[in-house]
């Protein structure tokens, strides 16, 4: 690579982290605006299950909508807190059992209704999980924002460390990386405690698709 390129490189990165401080800073400046809370209060209103609160950010939210300062040396400690608040948050099931059944974990999987105004209080929430995964290695419709699922019981197998260790994820993936993109389903109340365990058996099951 000659000097030249080299240059443009280095300006263009300058440039990337220029606008990522910008947007930090925005971010920041707008949560402490009063004329940019009172927009986000009036642009709003509570309709059937979908309450105002739903706008009002937690420690874990506040954190993240400031990358800047999330991703940086001064905002580690602050990371590791805010997992360990998540991880608090973690009930392991109630019954000791971890696996479901999973042709219902598969059903959870790929349902992403739920959760909005004009659901009922009661009305089953779906996981979504195909949004961001490959899990049914027959399904080619899926996201991949997340990591494939495909084979994972096979890959990993069912020690109670891998019990463990994805029931929490599905609980609560922010309790492992403070920023994750995967909702807090336990957290928000948006799957129970079966539905996650359904997801569990689709994930481990040694007869789900997911392991063939």
């Amino acid at each position: 690579m000659n000097m030249k390129n080299m240059k443009s490189l280095l300006a263009i990165g300058s440039l990337t982290l220029v606008a990522i401080a910008m947007q930090g800073s925005a971010i920041a400046q707008q949560a402490n605006d009063p004329k940019f809370n009172k927009m986000i209060k009036d642009g709003f209103k509570a309709e059937g299950i979908a309450g105002l609160d739903r706008i009002d950010q937690d420690a874990t939210q506040k954190f993240c909508s400031d990358p800047v300062f999330a991703n940086s040396k001064q905002g580690e400690k602050m990371r590791e807190k805010i997992q360990k608040i998540n991880m608090d948050t973690i009930k392991q099931p109630s019954d000791g059992k971890y696996i479901g059944d999973w042709k219902k974990g598969e059903a959870i999987a790929q349902s992403g209704r739920g959760a909005t105004w004009t659901d009922k209080a009661d009305t089953p929430v779906g996981g979504g999980c195909y949004n961001c995964h490959q899990i049914d290695p027959k399904e080619i419709s899926h996201g991949n924002i997340g990591p494939s699922l495909t084979g994972y019981g096979k890959l990993r197998g069912n020690s109670q460390e891998v019990l463990t260790y994805t029931w929490n994820r599905i609980n609560n993936s922010k309790a492992y990386n403070a920023c994750s993109n995967m909702p807090r389903f336990a957290h928000f109340k948006l799957l129970t405690e079966q539905q996650m365990q359904d997801v569990m058996a689709l994930l481990l099951d040694p007869a789900s698709p997911v392991n063939q």
